[in-house]
This record gives structure tokens, sequence and C-alpha cells, in this order.
């Protein structure tokens, strides 16, 4: 069997000290250009391979970072999962993942004074439990990367999309259809329910771009964005006497479950009603119908935050917050266009 290459064996080789080689490795600038050549020469000639967790331990460093989230069995935090690790992987780190529930206490775990420091570097954090205000109670020593839609208190990066502008664009291509009776499916109107309430703020604005005014009546809460609460909420509006022609819901697991309840009762969509969601989600593009929806980039998403909190725990010294905003853009599939 062979023997493990060590730092000493490219020192040898190269005729330089074991330190040498070590700056050279971590890429620290006080090196001349020939020795470094030297000494790379050295490291492809043996196969050397640098022991990642002893040069992390020495730097105080573990290597990973936390991807926190509230729920693991929702497609968008899944398809974002595998972008976070591919960006994070392809930087030299590991992602170690945890589910939330939204719980509160849970949350605010990851991210208090003295959180598991040991276990990770920093975190890429998508709280759902903690409103503004309890999220500005975190340990301003953790490198931290924000996602969705609280917004920074300048100790914290924070990426997400302009979800105000998302909903208004979902909106008006209701609107375009000519439809009038617009229901919107997911508001949450309490502290935290950000991502609910800006997507109710563009459902409104979209309508009063138009000259037309919101039905409030038609903008139908749900506890949670999925299948089921989707379903339900579908079914409540269609036992009313004026049901609507048009509905915009807040995910695409909530306009699959509406979907599911127009279709059980005999309409045709996007005949009778038209449906659009939100998120892009693999399963949308293959339901029958195929949902229209808002898509989010995913892939900026999750390579932003990784750059970004990478930067932080580069950095001596925090460096300034910052807001980024990834593009989306608007999907029409037979959910509003029909099959034709």
């Amino acid at each position: 069997m062979r023997r493990e290459v060590t730092l000493r064996d490219v020192a040898e080789l190269a005729g330089v000290s074991s330190r040498t080689v070590s700056n050279v490795v971590n890429g620290y600038a006080n090196v001349t250009e020939r020795t470094r050549v030297r000494v790379q020469r050295a490291v492809e000639e043996l196969g050397y391979r640098p022991n990642v967790l002893a040069r992390n331990l020495a730097q105080g460093r573990s290597g990973q970072i936390a991807l926190v989230v509230p729920y693991l069995d929702t497609p968008y935090f899944s398809e974002l999962l595998q972008s976070v690790i591919r960006a994070a992987r392809a930087r030299g780190y590991n992602v170690l993942i945890d589910q939330t529930d939204g719980d509160p206490e849970h949350e605010r775990a990851f991210i208090a004074h003295g959180s598991r420091r040991l276990l990770f570097d920093g975190v890429i954090f998508s709280p759902l439990g903690l409103d503004q205000r309890a999220l500005a109670d975190h340990d301003p020593n953790l490198p931290l990367v924000v996602l969705g839609e609280r917004s920074s208190d300048g100790t914290f990066d924070h990426v997400g999309i302009d979800d105000v502008a998302a909903s208004r664009q979902a909106t008006e291509h209701l609107l375009d259809l000519g439809r009038r009776r617009l229901a919107a499916i997911g508001d949450q109107p309490y502290a935290t329910g950000e991502a609910a309430q800006l997507r109710t703020r563009g459902f409104r604005e979209a309508h009063e771009a138009r000259g037309l005014t919101a039905r409030e009546d038609l903008i139908v809460g749900t506890p949670r964005f999925n299948r089921k609460d989707g379903a339900q909420a579908m079914a409540y509006l269609l036992d009313r006497a004026d049901p609507p022609d048009a509905v915009f819901c807040y995910s695409d697991l909530v306009a699959l479950g509406a979907i599911h309840t127009l279709i059980s009762r005999g309409l045709r969509v996007p005949e009778d009603v038209a449906v659009i969601g939100y998120d892009d989600i693999e399963d949308g593009a293959y339901s029958n119908p195929s949902v229209s929806t808002i898509s989010p980039d995913k892939e900026m998403i999750a390579t932003t935050a990784v750059e970004r909190l990478l930067l932080r725990i580069d950095s001596p010294a925090p460096p300034p917050a910052v807001e980024m905003r990834a593009p989306h853009k608007l999907i029409i599939r037979e959910s509003t266009a029909g099959k034709g």
C-alpha cells in the first residue's frame, strides 16, 4: 500500500522548508515566484493533497457551513439546497443542513451568541419563525447570510428576489388575459408572514396600476404554502356566490392544490379559472396542466449566498452588509395559456 505523501516530502523534493510549502499551499504572499513554482511542481510530481481538516483546525475553522431552512420536504428548499451544496463544494466547503419547522427557539439557537461555532463557520439562514426584530438579536460575530424576505439590519447580508415586483407581474399576467375576478391564495397577515405580505402587496399594486381595486374578500390566507392548504382555500372560493375566474397562488404547491380542487369540481383550467403559482418547482412543469409561475433564479441566489458568506468568514473585519436582488422571470404554461 502506497504511503501518503506528506508536507515534508514536498519540502525535501523542492529544497525548501515545510513552512514554505505550507505558505504556498495556503496561498500566502510572502513567497517568491521562483520558489512558488518550484513547490507547485513538487506538489504535482508527488501528487500531494493537503489535509484540509488539519488546515481548518489550525485556522480555527471547521470547513463547514450551515444551511438552515424551515422545511426540507418543500421542493423550493430542496432545489435551493442542491444549488448551495454545489456552490459550497466548488469552494472547498461542506454543508450541514438543518430543518427548523419554523420553530422560533430552534431558529434562534442557530444565530444566538455563542451558537454552535465549533460545528460550522457561518450560516445561510432562511427564517420562518423569527420576525425582523428577533432576527436582529443575532451574534454579531457569526458570519450570516439571510435568504427570503427579512431585510438586513446592517450586520448580515440578505439575498432574495423582489417579491412585490414578481407578484405584480404574476397578477398583471392574469389581468392581461381579461380576467377581472382575481383571487389570491396564501396571505399571512402576521409578524412572521413577510413573504406572503409582500406578495399580497404586489397583487394589490397590479390592480391599482390598472385603475382597478383588488377584491379583499377574495384574498385568502393559508398557514403554509402547501397543496392541502391550496386545495382547501380553492374549495372555499368556489363555494362563494361569485367565485373567481383567476387565482394567484403564493407558491406552486398551493397552485397544485388549487388545480386539484378545480378539476375535481369539474372546472377547466384555464378556460374556467386561470391559475398561476410562484417558485418554479419541477413538479409544476410536469403537472397536468403544467403550472404558469414566477421563477426566481435559484442558482444565483445560492451562489451569491455562498460567496458572500465565505467573504464574511475570510474577512478579518466584517464587511459592510449588502442587500442583493436575484432576478426572476414569468414562465407561462398551460394553467394560464391552455394547451393550444
